[in-house]
């Protein structure tokens, strides 16, 4: 009995740590579809063409695939799909090397960093996922 009730508190856990790995690509698309203007300025912005086509098909992937790794089905492919998502779009979005030294620059480079941070998570849910362990050492 103990045991099924520490494993649905795991599992609990488990599904909630993907969903807050997951929010900012739960959050990221309900704002765009709620100002679909903004999202195809967003397109613009980054030289994205055609805007509307990339401002839909950005909601509807980091949609589908934040689903897929909070709910379980596909998980390690829709963990490395965000992943690569992350990467190029940290690429993209904020070259913090092209700023002049300043706060901007700052805000830049920690946000990069911590997008570094975040396609590795998911490359850490992926590596799961496939059951793939590392050959590292423990302490």
């Amino acid at each position: 009995m103990a045991h099924r009730a520490t494993s649905a508190w795991t599992a609990g856990l488990h599904r909630l740590a993907l969903l807050a790995l997951c929010a900012a690509y739960i959050q990221g698309p309900v704002t765009k579809l709620l100002d679909f203007n903004g999202a195809i300025a967003e397109m613009v912005h980054f030289g994205l063409a055609p805007p509307a086509l990339f401002a839909a098909g950005v909601i509807v992937f980091e949609l589908v695939a934040s689903a897929l790794v909070v709910f379980g089905p596909l998980r390690g492919w829709a963990a490395l799909a965000l992943g690569a998502f992350t990467l190029a779009a940290t690429l993209v979005a904020l070259r913090f090397w092209d700023l002049p030294p300043g706060m901007d620059r700052a805000m830049a480079t920690n946000a990069f960093f911590e997008h570094l941070g975040l396609a590795g998570a998911f490359g850490l849910v992926a590596l799961d996922s496939f059951k793939i362990k590392g050959g590292g050492t423990s302490a």
